[in-house]
């Protein structure tokens, strides 16, 4: 990257979905951004595709549960540029179901780390960089199962991104003396691999989703990527400790 003197921002989790359009958006914004995720040569892909459209960007590859890793590399990042101006905290995943009775510790941990975990790691060390930032701020990302607790097996994921929830607001309390803002977005269903096995499996159930969204379509990675850009920009200077819903009216039910 040669943008050593341009805006600096870095998004996990970005080799696909929701993560890899939010990186595109926020290089066409102007950011040099900076790709994490765990599959290398999907990274490298990634990279090569931005470039191509004129955006500057790199990969780190590391796993935002391993505390070392994160503090590591996001402090390189850091040192490098001398700033972080956005921190888009977009990894996580259900991690798979599990009803509470039948739960693992290691499960039951597995998914707060991928949630939370990762969400205080990366901010902690992005902290000190965010300081030298341009309007600096962190995104993190929560659901409507931090306010339903979640469908089956899902009960330990939305406890995680309740956590989310209240993580943000802590963070925007904490930071707000140095101008670093945080907020969230809650993504409602966006068609993403992230359902992929039951797209593939049942795409009747998959295109039922729907008829439960008061605008009658499933989101796109965009809908997000636009809501994410806004958050970053000078434009939202004045909003912090905030949860936006992309859900089209889901989370009020038809």
């Amino acid at each position: 990257m040669n943008n050593l003197k341009g805006k600096i921002a870095i998004v996990t989790g970005a080799t696909g979905g929701i993560g890899f359009e939010v990186a595109k958006r926020l290089g066409k914004d102007g950011y040099a951004v900076v790709l994490n995720g765990i599959e290398d040569e999907a990274g490298a892909k990634r990279v090569e595709e931005l470039t191509a459209e004129g955006i500057t960007a790199e990969y780190y590859g590391f796993d935002v549960t391993k505390e070392e890793e994160v503090t590591v590399n996001i402090k390189k990042i850091g040192e490098k540029y001398g700033r972080i101006d956005v921190l888009v905290n977009n990894a996580g995943g259900l991690g798979g179901r599990s009803r509470f009775e039948e739960m693992t510790t290691e499960f039951y941990r597995n998914v707060m780390a991928l949630n939370l975990d990762s969400v205080f790691f990366a901010s902690r060390a992005a902290i000190p960089f965010l300081k030298n930032g341009e309007h600096p701020s962190i995104i993190n990302y929560t659901s409507n199962a931090g306010w339903t607790a979640g469908g089956p097996g899902a009960g330990i994921y939305g406890t995680s991104k309740a956590g989310v929830h209240a993580i943000t607001r802590a963070l925007a309390k904490d930071l707000a003396e140095y101008g670093i803002r945080v907020n969230a977005v809650s993504p409602g269903t966006i068609d993403t691999p992230f359902h992929a096995q039951i797209k593939a499996t049942k795409p009747e159930v998959f295109a039922s989703w729907a008829n439960n969204i008061m605008l009658g379509r499933l989101g796109q990675p965009e809908d997000v990527a636009g809501v994410v850009s806004f958050l970053a920009s000078k434009d939202a200077s004045f909003i912090t400790a905030e949860t936006i819903q992309i859900g089209g009216g889901q989370a009020l039910g038809i």
